[in-house]
């Protein structure tokens, strides 16, 4: 037969055709199963076509769930991964904040876009469209927001504002609430921590002792509106909250937790962390290389990293 059909192409035309009809009879018997099913649900139900609604509402329900199902797990996969690399909770002066406007940065790579409402920092990078350079709420990156989406409103004035939050109507309040309920449940953005107003921060006059820096090791009781409890390190003259920024470094169980409410003015100049080097902290004895080291930490404490100075170090 093989060779037939090569010698003979349309030799097995006969068979194809049988089966062609077969297969288009029964296709007129499940048509006619339908036809039959369809007029005896119209019947019962006294809607013309039902069938054809049962069909597409079956269809719908089916294709939401498939949606749904890959959906759920692409988030929860992807939610899984940035809870496992998350930094923790920090917190943020004003300042520090608008630093995160989305903007290019020395290296001209993009910054990441941060907003606040009500104090709570969120990461808005995501939707860097909307809140980055040239979208249509650009004005909000880098700011406390609240009082302004409340209002909507896109007056300079109403950025930064703090106190502003407390004067709000009932029905602005409640614009406020939908806004953090849209940030955190619905655009699912990670909260970064908190922002403190210049107006909260602790006097840069205070005269802290070395016992006043061991009660702020970042291990204690988180204050209210702070995002991560204060860590007191002490450089030279001056003392540092670096939970400002520097929680990844200087927080429990981070690299640097040992100098956390300490006076680490010897330690740094010596790059040490010998445990003697904290114990003694006299830096007289320093050479002048380990003291120009010291002033190179104190520049980038205050500088780069914009730690804010929340006293002096008793002497």
């Amino acid at each position: 037969p093989f060779i037939a059909c090569l010698v003979d192409p349309f030799a097995s035309l006969p068979r194809r055709a049988l089966r062609v009809s077969c297969f288009i009879e029964r296709v007129r018997e499940m048509l006619g199963v339908i036809n039959e099913l369809s007029s005896q649900l119209e019947t019962f139900t006294g809607i013309k076509g039902i069938l054809g609604y049962i069909c597409i509402a079956t269809a719908i329900m089916i294709g939401h769930a498939m949606v749904n199902s890959s959906s759920n797990k692409k988030v929860s996969d992807v939610e899984s991964v940035e809870e496992e690399e998350r930094d923790p909770p920090r917190n943020f002066t004003v300042k520090q904040l608008a630093y995160f406007d989305g903007k290019k940065d020395k290296n001209d790579e993009d910054k990441p876009v941060y907003l606040a409402l009500n104090t709570t920092v969120f990461d808005v990078s995501e939707g860097r469209n909307f809140y980055g350079p040239d979208g249509p709420y650009e004005i909000f990156a880098g700011h406390e927001c609240g009082v302004a989406l409340a209002k909507m409103s896109f007056e300079a004035e109403h950025l930064d504002d703090f106190d502003g939050v407390q004067d709000l109507n009932f029905g602005e309040k409640a614009e406020l609430d939908n806004w953090i309920e849209k940030f955190t449940y619905y655009r699912n953005y990670p909260v970064m921590g908190k922002v403190v107003p210049d107006t909260n921060m602790p006097s840069s006059d205070c005269i802290l002792s070395k016992e006043d820096l061991a009660q702020h090791s970042g291990t204690q009781e988180k204050p209210e509106n702070y995002g991560a409890a204060p860590i007191y390190l002490a450089l030279g003259s001056k003392v540092f909250d670096v939970s400002f920024g520097g929680v990844t470094m200087y927080g429990p169980n981070c690299s640097y937790e040992k100098f956390a409410g300490r006076d680490v003015s010897r330690a740094l100049a010596k790059m040490s962390f010998d445990p003697a080097d904290l114990e003694n902290t006299d830096v007289s004895d320093c050479t002048e290389k380990q003291r120009k080291t010291l002033d190179d930490w104190i520049k980038t404490f205050e500088e780069r990293k914009l730690y804010p100075i929340i006293g002096k170090l008793e002497k």
